[in-house]
Parts: structure tokens; C-alpha cells; sequence
């Protein structure tokens, strides 16, 4: 790391010594400076942008120029610029939103598609907002809560269990490449790092246009790419403390190259961060995560790298890579008391404490490889669009103690989960006068299986968890492997200049292969030397289609202003992994006999429908932009956790209904304030035909997210606020139980130092004592397991965090 930021300094060094005159400002939209903005000099391979300040500096030779100044969702601007030798020239280029939303997206319609001609909920979070959050230290997760009104609160740990949109799951892509899998392990957001982010698309409520897990919607993460440029850097170093210990920091470096020519860019975006310890605002250590994982103790790398190569006018190749780990290292861990004596009675005893080994520690690893080919102009004046992407994920988990099939014995293990995915899908869009026709074939292919290392009983017992040496391995779940293939087509129809109709079908088939399993409850105690063979559930093939509509309305009022009505069908495919494999054995002799089972011969897995409704409404000048939008979403299957931690698929009807929206306000002296926010409800259908509250450990609560702020040519400063209203829901054990639900104040600050920018922030500005949702659905559905105070888990306390970011 050492040798590369000298390699960057040199040269930096050497560009900005090779040129006499210069051009220095400033890229500013209606009330804060665009990041990332492009600056073109026409006729030239010379091209810039903007940082996190909206800075830029150009470097030309002396005579006439002409500068094109470009922004996504803003009008481009030409600047003549006139150089002497050796003068330095600063300018303001001041840049205006499209007041008729011509901004495009392609979250809802696999090609670009305008905001104005979408009949549905857009939100498109644009690379200043995320920075803002993230180089203020706002966790990527929590940031996306603040700005995202359909999506829920996130947890403070490894996962994004639970953080649903619009109450339903999310189908989370990097450039339009899923990271759902079948098996679902709750880590998508897990899997970038903001530093490579440009900007996130969201598509909110059921689709089914990029295939299965868009139930509650899509959240598309658009990664950064190169500028036809000369070479350009970015340098960030960042810190983070609740200043409660010396153990309590945080530290964060950043690097990136970008360059390129008129005919080829690239980029390449290096994150590392190391994260220590984490205290409420008690002034304790939160306790470890040892269900879905922690974050304490923790460190991630993510190696990104884009190029795009145009081919010719009408062609052009990108190509995305990525390596991406994230796992614990450390030492300290949760204290489960000698003989697991805090985890099961005496919940004193729970301590965070020196001395945690373990043969398996908690880890998110992902290498990607995407490419996108795009051809216009083709078989008669179509545009072809051709994406290839394969990933390859291990997710591993914290050493957990489960009961074996032994009367009175405790177990430890941990899973080791490993995915293959590829995918081919070909889009193909025509545009006539007032029809506009798009259609593809999507193909996939998932390959899974998981491990379980048992862990000595003894070592793991006497030393309260914290010591975990393998003794076995065993298989965990499953093997599965599932190929979808399907084909759909899209049609937009303008009906007059005002109202556009729109609509199209899906048609998606999905095969299915299980392998066969022999079940935990005798695959552990045979790891132990309890009896010496099992029968096995058996696996098999099966396959099943599913066929998906949708239909929708955009009415014109005028340039600024929309209103809208859609019909969408989504879906999912229950995890097959804790789906499959579960059955009842007991003890003959030296042999597992097996009893009831859930296979794939009695009980085939096939597709969860979601029919939504939806009725919205837009406006967006760029000083005042609104957006609201009201839904009905319903499913005839319900998917439940059971006491074993497996999955059952239930035929009852559940419904969400609510509304969504955001107000912002910016105004040109540099004031800015907003609020958004989703009001939802979740229930079940009873069998009278009356509805009752859901599952509280899958409904989301509804929640308000505010801001209020200034944004300067020198410096600037918000206030922002996010508050999760209490919950009902259903538990266990069937009683009705109230998710508590909590308020944080953030304060989030910049100043332009010297070439670079300096960003400030305080998280927990109040020190607000609160549990975190996951954490309350934790302490349910582990109920069986432990004490509900192993599984508190408190809200990060008041926490400070500086970031330098340099541009060069």
C-alpha cells in the first residue's frame, strides 16, 4: 500500500509539472457541488472530474478551448475558455437540474428508460449523497435506510437480515448482476465498498423483470468507471471512535486510478478498512453476534476494477472485476460462561472477553467477473445489450452452540457455505415513433453446498465458546443446484402526449436438483461416536414455470410532474437449503433410523408469487421535488422459520399495504431540508377470512428519516434524524410481541482544505441507548436456544468520525 501511494505521488508529480497553464474550479448544481461531474475538452482526449467537493483542476495548453460540463440529471454546459502561457484561470461552472425529469434508469426496464415514462416508484441515489453519508462514517447499510425511504432499518452487523423493502425482499445487483442466491444468506450489501460506488438505482415494489427475489424490489449499486482522460487519482484515509477505549477505532484507506482515450477507459478503486471495537452508549461493548455475525474486530478488502473499450460507433465492451473479502480478526469474543452456564441460566456470566480461537472465524468472500457488450443499430435498427457474469462466495459463520441428539449435550459448530453462480442474459430493444418493444432470454446457473465443523465439546465448553478446535466435518445442508431459464417482453405505447401505457410478461422456468442428506440430528451425533451409520433423505430433480405479468400508466400532467398506476407480479423460491433436509431420526442399535421428511419427492418446491398494486404520484422542479406512492401487495404462501431454524412454506395469505414518499427542498443560498419515510402494515389471513398481524420476525416497521442542512462553496453542514416506530407482530410461540423501535441524530459536516476535503461526522449525536431491531428478533427466534441477553445486541453509542479525500 507503502509503494503505491508513492508510485501515485510520482506520477501526479509528473502531469502537473509537464503543463504551464491551468484551468481550477468549482462543478455546482442548485445548492451544492456535483461530485463526480465530467469535464470535457471538445476535440481533445482530455477529460476530468469533479471530487468529493465538486473541485476539479485541467491542465491545457495555451489558446482556445471548449469545455463541455456534464452531470447525470443535469443540463450540459459548453465553456470557451482562452489560455495565455503560464496564467491559471478559476472558474464556477454552475449546472441546472432537468426540471422534466429526463434523468434515465435502467432498474425498471433492463434498458435506459427516462424517470418521466416509469409507472413506478424511482429513487435514484446519486454517488454525493452516498459519499456524504459514508465519508462522514455512516454505515453503508444505515446510509441506505436514511436514503431510501422503502427500505428498512439496517442492522449494525454482518447481515442485512431483515432489512426488507417495502416489508419484502430486495433484489440487490452490482450493474445489473444479482447477488441474491437461492440459498438465502442475508449479505448483499456486504459485498462493496462505498468508495466504488457511483451511484444506486431503486426500484421500489414487485417486479420480476430481472427474474426472482424482487418481491419488495430492486436496489441497483452502479459501480464507477473510467474518464477519457489523463491520469487521475483519489486518495481517502478516514478514522472512526466512540473514544470509550483505546480498542475503540476504526480506520478506513482508500485509492483509486482513473484514465483513459477516446476509444478506451478504466478504473481501478482499492478500499481497506479495519474496524476494532464497538460500545453502546452505556459506555460497554456490545456483545458479539454469534447468530448471523459481528463486524467488531473486523477487515475488509475490496479490489475493484472496471474498462470499457468502444469498439467502434456503434459497439462498445465493459468489463467489471472484483475481489472482495471481509472477515474477523481478532482475539475477543463472547464469553459464554464454563459449561455454557451464562448462555443457559445465569445470563451474568455473558462477557466479552480475551482468548477467542478458532479453526473457522467469520468471513465474506467474493471474486465477480461481468461483462456487457451493446450493439446499436442492428437487425433492423435494434439495440442489443449482452451480459455475462460468473461469481464464486464462501460465507462462513460464528462458532454456535446447538443441541445434539444426546440428552443434556451441547454442541459447537460453524457453517462454511460456498456458491457458484454464472448467467447469460441478451436483451433486444426496438423504438419506433410511439411503440417501444424490448424482449431477452435470461439463463442462470447455481451451484451450492455447506460444511459444518464440529468443534472439540470439552475445549468449546469449559472455555465458554471462546476456544474452537475442529474435530469433524460434516455436511450442513443440501447440495443443490439450481438452472433457470426464461423470456420476456416489455411494451411501452404512447397513447397520446400525455399518457403512455405500458406492459409485459415473463415466463420463467426453473429446474431444480437436490442432493441426497443425512439430516443434523444424526450427521452430529455420529460426528461424536454416537452410532455409526444413517439413512439419508433422499434428494432429486424437479421443475416447475411460473408466469409473471405486469401492467402500467403514466399520466403527463406536465413537464415536471407524473402520476402513475402499475400492476406486478414478483417472486421467490423458498431456500431449498433449509428447506430440504430435514427429518426425524432416532436411535436403532448403531443406525439412524429416519422418520418423518420433508424431499423432494413429497413436497416439491415451486414459485411464491406477489401481486402488487400501486398508484404514485411525482414532481420535480429541482428546488422542490416530491414523490409519494401507495401499495397493496399480497402472496397466497407464507415462508416461517421453525424452532430448528429451517424453513416451512405455510398456504396463507399475507398482504403488505402502505405508503412510501420523500420532500426536498433546495434552495439556491445553499439551504436544504427533506424528509421521507414508509408507513406499512403486514398481516396474515386467518381461517375466517379476518386478518391478523404477521410473523414480528419477517414484518417491518414502519419509519421517518429527516434532514435539514446547509451545503457552501467552502464548506458544509447537516443535521439528519431516522426514527423506527414500534412494531406488533406475532412470536413463537404465538403471543403478540412490540419490536421497540428508536431514534438517532447524525450531524454530518465538509470543508475544502487545501486541494483536498475534509468531512466530519457524529453518529448517535444524542447517545441514544436503544436495541437494535435484529436484535429483538434475535432474542425470538433464538428463544429456544439461550437467554433472550445473549442476544442483545445495543445500538452503536455517540461516535465520531473524520475522512480526508484527495483529488489529484
Amino acid at each position: 500500500m507503502k509503494n503505491l501511494y508513492l508510485i501515485a505521488i510520482l506520477i501526479c508529480g509528473c502531469i502537473l509539472t509537464g503543463k504551464a497553464q491551468t484551468i481550477t474550479g468549482k462543478v455546482v448544481g442548485e445548492t451544492a457541488p456535483l461530485s463526480g461531474a465530467n469535464i470535457k475538452v471538445q476535440g481533445k482526449n482530455t477529460a476530468v472530474t469533479t471530487g468529493a467537493d465538486g473541485s476539479f483542476e485541467l491542465a491545457l495548453t495555451e489558446g482556445a478551448h471548449q469545455l463541455q460540463v456534464s452531470y447525470v440529471g443535469y443540463v450540459t454546459v459548453l465553456q470557451k475558455v482562452s489560455l495565455t502561457k503560464g496564467q491559471t484561470l478559476n472558474l464556477i461552472i454552475n449546472l441546472s437540474p432537468t426540471a422534466n425529469m429526463q434523468e434515465v434508469v435502467v432498474v425498471s426496464a433492463r434498458k435506459p428508460t427516462k424517470i418521466s415514462e416509469i409507472p413506478g416508484t424511482v429513487w435514484v441515489v446519486d454517488g454525493a449523497k452516498v459519499q456524504e453519508q459514508v465519508k462522514a462514517g455512516v454505515p453503508f447499510k444505515q446510509a441506505l435506510a436514511q436514503l431510501i425511504p422503502s427500505l428498512d432499518a439496517g442492522p449494525e452487523g454482518r447481515t442485512n437480515y431483515g432489512q426488507n423493502q417495502r416489508g419484502r425482499d430486495a433484489l440487490v445487483m452490482i450493474d445489473g448482476v444479482s447477488l441474491n442466491n437461492t440459498r438465502g444468506v442475508s449479505r448483499q450489501f456486504e459485498s462493496i465498498d462505498p468508495f466504488n460506488i457511483e451511484r444506486i438505482e431503486v426500484l421500489s415494489g414487485a417486479s420480476a423483470v430481472y427474474g426472482g427475489g424482487a418481491t419488495g424490489g430492486i436496489i441497483n449499486i452502479i459501480t464507477k468507471k473510467g474518464q477519457d482522460s489523463q491520469p487521475s487519482f483519489t486518495t481517502q484515509l478516514g478514522v472512526r471512535s466512540g473514544l470509550k477505549e483505546k480498542s475503540d477505532h476504526d480506520v478506513r484507506v482508500a485509492q483509486a486510478i482513473s484514465g483513459g482515450s477516446k476509444d478506451w477507459n478504466g478504473r481501478i478503486g482499492i478500499a481497506f478498512q479495519k474496524n476494532n471495537a464497538a460500545y453502546g452508549a452505556d459506555g460497554k461493548q456490545i456483545f458479539t453476534d454469534i447468530t448471523q455475525t459481528d463486524l467488531q474486530y473486523n477487515q475488509s478488502f475490496d479490489f475493484f476494477g472496471s474498462t470499457e473499450f468502444k469498439l467502434t460507433d456503434y459497439q462498445k465492451l465493459t468489463v467489471n472485476a472484483q475481489y472482495y473479502n471481509s472477515g474477523y480478526r481478532g482475539s475477543k469474543d463472547l464469553f459464554l460462561g464454563t459449561n455454557y452456564a451464562g448462555l443457559l441460566s445465569n445470563a451474568t456470566l455473558l462477557q466479552m472477553r480475551d482468548g477467542y480461537s478458532s479453526d473457522v472465524d467469520p468471513k465474506t468472500s467474493r471474486a465477480n467477473i461481468n461483462a456487457n457488450y451493446q450493439a446499436s443499430d442492428i437487425l433492423g435498427g435494434q439495440t442489443l445489450y449482452v451480459q455475462a457474469a460468473a461469481r464464486n462466495e464462501q460465507f462462513s459463520f460464528h462458532p454456535f452452540p446447538g443441541q445434539a441428539a444426546i440428552p443434556g449435550v451441547l454442541y459447537s459448530g460453524s457453517s462454511i457455505q460456498n456458491t457458484n453462480y454464472s448467467a447469460l442474459k441478451l436483451v433486444l430493444n426496438k423504438d419506433w415513433n410511439k411503440l417501444n418493444l424490448t424482449y431477452g432470454i435470461d439463463a442462470d446457473n447455481e451451484n451450492f453446498n455447506a460444511q459444518q465443523a464440529l468443534f472439540d465439546r470439552v475445549k468449546a465448553a469449559t472455555s465458554g465458546g471462546l476456544i474452537n478446535t475442529t474435530v469433524a466435518t460434516i455436511a450442513r445442508y443440501p447440495n443443490f443446484r439450481v438452472n433457470g431459464l426464461s423470456g420476456f417482453l416489455q411494451a411501452q405505447f404512447k397513447l397520446a402526449d400525455f399518457l403512455t401505457l405500458s406492459g409485459g410478461v415473463r415466463q420463467q422456468r426453473m429446474f431444480v436438483k437436490v442432493g441426497d442428506f443425512v439430516g443434523i440430528a444424526a450427521a452430529v451425533p455420529l460426528a461424536y461416536g454416537v452410532g455409526r451409520t444413517a439413512a439419508t433423505i433422499a434428494g432429486g430433480s424437479n421443475h416447475y414455470d411460473v408466469n409473471l405479468l405486469n401492467g402500467g400508466l403514466v399520466f403527463k400532467i406536465n413537464a415536471p410532474q407524473q402520476a402513475w398506476f402499475n400492476y406486478s407480479q414478483g417472486f421467490n423460491l423458498a431456500d431449498p437449503a433449509k428447506y430440504y433436509g430435514q427429518g426425524t431420526y432416532t436411535l436403532a442399535g448403531t443406525n439412524w433410523n429416519l422418520g418423518n421428511s420433508i424431499n423432494v419427492g413429497s413436497s416439491p418446491l415451486t414459485g411464491i408469487k406477489t401481486d402488487q398494486y400501486e398508484a404514485g404520484y411525482r414532481y420535480r422542479t429541482g428546488v422542490f421535488n416530491a414523490q409519494l406512492a401507495a401499495f397493496y401487495a399480497l402472496s397466497d404462501k407464507n415462508v416461517k422459520t421453525n424452532s430448528t431454524f429451517n424453513i416451512e412454506v405455510y398456504d396463507e395469505h399475507v398482504r403488505n399495504l402502505g405508503v412510501e414518499g420523500s420532500l426536498s427542498l433546495n434552495l439556491k443560498n445553499g439551504f436544504e431540508a427533506g424528509a421521507n419515510g414508509l408507513y406499512i402494515k403486514t398481516q396474515k389471513q386467518n381461517a375466517d377470512g379476518t386478518w391478523s398481524l404477521q410473523d414480528v420476525t419477517v414484518s417491518s416497521p414502519s419509519k421517518l428519516a429527516g434532514y435539514l442542512g446547509y451545503n457552501g462553496k467552502v464548506f458544509g453542514l447537516k443535521a439528519q434524524v431516522f426514527h423506527s416506530f414500534d412494531s406488533k407482530g406475532i412470536a413463537t410461540n404465538l403471543k403478540e410481541y412490540e419490536l421497540k423501535g428508536y431514534t438517532t441524530v447524525d450531524l454530518l459536516g465538509s470543508v475544502k482544505v487545501f486541494t483536498g476535503s475534509l468531512s466530519i461526522g457524529v453518529q448517535n449525536l444524542l447517545n441514544k441507548n436503544y436495541q437494535t431491531v435484529w436484535s429483538q428478533r434475535s432474542s425470538i427466534l433464538y428463544a429456544a436456544l439461550a437467554k433472550p441477553e445473549t442476544f442483545y445486541y445495543a445500538g452503536r453509542g455517540r461516535t465520531y468520525n473524520v475522512t480526508y479525500t484527495l483529488n489529484y
